[in-house]
């Protein structure tokens, strides 16, 4: 427990966090970083970005609320405290993808609204889900959701839209590649704990299996969705010639897929592979078998 508690103490966070890869950001981004003119401008791609944005922001109110909840539910004062250092994390993720709401154009007095009918069905789902959880004091399956199976599966959409962007959208990148970090350690943190709590109490596995099951139906859902509501690799290349610009044949290559080529469907396949080859590979070192989801 010793070596668990110094690799996820605040004095840890701090010396990681807000005094090493924050230094100097705001918004998570470099002051001089901006949204490209064309995003902006393209009411097409502007769409693209308020929708995925919205994701974003549901997703991290729905972590903000959960790791706030479960402090008090744990069973030791290290997780306590390593879920009061997360849960500031996502109060900032929160913070930063509303801030791209409003840089986007979306105005204050609309935020709410453009969230509420933005905000993916599937993803709204799993958050009532985990949240019951929270509410009845369920550690082991609110960390479950939250730690291993919310932000283990979003860590590789974070990954690959922080590589679509290195060249395209640098602020977003940057905003992205903070975020990552987070997720990192909130993930190492779930793995950890969640590990040793069901080599301590084995009668919760199929508990959790059957909610790994269930809430990962919600998770693959919403990525799918979201990337098939993205314009096809021809309606970007078209909407690039309409403003002077000619598409690049060179894109970022995310685990094999040359990202400003691939059809949204191949992007899912090849989201959808990533995530549940690396999801399962966390849930073995936790010591639980993937369960396969099914439509509800």
């Amino acid at each position: 427990m010793s070596d668990f508690l110094n690799a996820y103490n605040i004095q840890h966070w701090l010396e990681s966090c807000p005094q090493g890869y924050l230094m100097d950001t705001e918004y998570g981004h470099g002051a001089s970083e901006s949204e490209p003119d064309l995003l902006l401008d393209d009411p097409t791609l502007r769409e693209q970005a308020v929708r995925l944005t919205v994701q974003l922001v549901a997703g991290e109110r729905c972590a903000l609320a959960a790791s706030s909840g479960l402090i008090n539910a744990a069973p030791d004062e290290g997780s306590k405290r390593f879920l009061a250092t997360q849960t500031l994390d996502e109060a900032r993720h929160v913070e930063i993808f509303t801030q791209r709401l409003l840089d986007l154009g979306i105005k204050k007095a609309e935020l709410e609204s453009v969230i509420a009918d933005l905000a993916n069905p599937n993803l709204v789902k799993f958050a009532e889900l985990l949240l019951e959880k929270v509410d009845k004091k369920d550690f082991v399956a609110g960390v479950v959701g939250q730690n291993v199976i919310l932000e283990g599966m979003a860590f590789n959409v974070f990954e690959m839209l922080q590589a679509a962007n290195l060249t395209a959208n640098p602020r977003f990148a940057h905003v992205l590649s903070g975020t990552i970090a987070d997720e990192r350690r909130h993930v190492g943190f779930g793995e950890n704990r969640i590990g040793s709590l069901i080599r301590e109490h084995p009668e919760r596995k199929a508990d959790v299996e059957r909610l790994q099951r269930e809430m990962s139906y919600y998770m693959l859902a919403t990525f799918g969705q979201q990337l098939r509501q993205g314009p096809s690799p021809e309606e970007v290349g078209q909407i690039l010639r309409e403003h002077g610009q000619e598409p690049s044949e060179d894109s970022a290559n995310w685990q094999g897929v040359q990202l400003g080529q691939a059809t949204p469907e191949e992007l899912e396949d090849a989201l959808a592979d990533t995530i549940l080859g690396e999801f399962k590979i966390r849930l073995e070192r936790i010591g639980i078998a993937y369960q396969t989801p099914v439509q509800p």
